[in-house]
């Protein structure tokens, strides 16, 4: 009888840990003790790359405020979607979180049969830095502004070259952007990387570019190249004198950026604690500083604000993708 009973009580205590470890509360308690292991936060670009150096401005703090190592995993390829999709398929625990950018956003609306989504596969964290493209013309064009590149690309439709980092990417959707709402008809020449395309430029084999500030600000300074505006809405402090794009084509703005994202299920508790950790990091004057130096804007948002931003890039890109009837190959 007393065998029985004490099995009919254990198994009562067995049922009733298994019921407590499904509530929805339980997560919360694992987030607490988050992290208790390494962090690494996967990157789909090069060592040295934007997207790279930022990464490790913020896994250095975070390194410091929690104790645990946060590290850099490059894994780039194939336009950032090799990153992309191993960081999608990683487990949502919160121990491996994503920077984006984005391609992550253009290359499935680009590209068929991706084996990821951005906004389907992850959930965003905080939008970590902006960084504004810069339209940069060869000085011998007869051009010294936006409207009158404009006038010269109209009179002489199909003539005048643009130079890209390559099909499909940031630097291309910019310039068919502008193609779309100026009504110009700019000619695209893909190259490996911006560097070969402003070399390019500067020699004359093609007349213009948008390039990111940092690889353009060295060759317009020296006289090399002329800038003619950049593709924020604002004028940016990297830049202070520089006029914006938008300001003759009302409404353009296409600017890079690098978010941080973790798998789809993370547990709200973990992203929560991620996101606050994330802005903290972001407040030093010297982290600010440095990461001004390399041509990005530090932000810092909740993750509804990343969210919001992220559908919003979605939608734009699409319709850059539809009206100028980009294709990959």
């Amino acid at each position: 009888m007393n065998i029985v009973r004490q099995t009919s009580i254990s198994g009562a205590i067995c049922c009733v840990a298994t019921l407590m470890l499904s509530l929805p509360g339980i997560p919360a308690i694992a987030a607490d003790s988050y992290p208790n292991k390494p962090i690494r936060i996967i990157i789909p670009s090069a060592p040295g790359s934007g997207p790279d150096v930022v990464t490790r401005f913020i896994a250095s703090r975070l390194t410091e405020d929690w104790g645990q190592q946060v590290v850099s995993d490059n894994r780039a390829g194939a336009a950032g979607s090799i990153g992309a999709e191993i960081a999608s398929r990683a487990a949502p625990d919160g121990y491996t979180l994503f920077m984006a950018n984005l391609e992550q956003i253009s290359g499935p609306l680009f590209l068929e049969k991706l084996p990821y989504n951005l906004i389907r596969d992850f959930l965003p964290i905080s939008l970590i830095a902006s960084t504004p493209y810069v339209l940069v013309i060869n000085p011998s064009v007869a051009a010294t502004s936006v409207k009158e590149l404009i006038s010269l690309a109209k009179a002489k439709p199909g003539v005048l070259q643009y130079g890209s980092s390559g099909v499909g990417g940031a630097l291309h959707l910019a310039a068919e952007m502008f193609n779309v709402m100026s009504d110009t008809k700019l000619v695209h020449v893909p190259y490996k990387s911006v560097v070969y395309a402003l070399i390019d430029v500067m020699g004359g084999q093609v007349q213009l570019a948008f390039s990111v500030m940092p690889a353009a600000l060295p060759h317009i300074k020296q006289g090399k190249l002329r800038a003619l505006g950049v593709s924020s809405l604002k004028r940016t402090p990297l830049a202070p004198d520089l006029e914006t794009i938008a300001a003759t084509v009302p409404g353009y703005e296409m600017v890079g950026w690098y978010g941080l994202m973790a798998p789809v299920k993370t547990p709200d508790a973990v992203i929560t604690k991620v996101n606050a950790e994330v802005i903290n990091a972001l407040k030093p004057v010297e982290i600010r500083e440095k990461m001004q130096a390399l041509g990005t804007e530090p932000i810092g948002t909740t993750p509804q604000e990343f969210a919001s931003f992220l559908r919003a890039q979605n939608e734009k890109i699409r319709k850059t993708i539809e009206a100028s009837g980009m294709r990959a190959d």
